[in-house]
């Protein structure tokens, strides 16, 4: 996954987005990550990957990129949501048809 590639997809907030909030705004937990124009609020597919960011960033550690395509990243979070995992809210990124 990039920085400028979508993490929420419900909120359509890109990684980039998330980092450099960490980087200024210093949350003291992975849950204030939320104020990052919603991240993770949605259906929340997204919440295991802003806590990994969460940590990575505030453990004055740099981001391993040790996450899927932005592609395999949308495919993952659509079967998540199939399954039963979450409901993205209006305008979120549309859920894949199983293919």
């Amino acid at each position: 996954m990039e920085l400028d590639d979508e993490l929420c997809l419900c909120f359509h907030v890109t990684k980039r987005k998330v980092v450099n909030f960490i980087r200024v705004e210093k949350p003291a937990r992975a849950g204030q990550l939320s104020e990052c124009f919603g991240a993770g609020t949605g259906c929340g597919w997204c919440r295991t990957y802003l806590k990994r960011l969460f940590d990575d960033g505030t453990q004055g550690g740099q981001v391993v990129p040790d996450e899927p395509t932005a592609a395999d990243y949308a495919r993952l979070r659509s079967r998540y949501v199939r399954e039963g995992g979450g409901t993205p809210p209006p305008g979120a990124t549309p859920v894949d048809d199983e293919s």
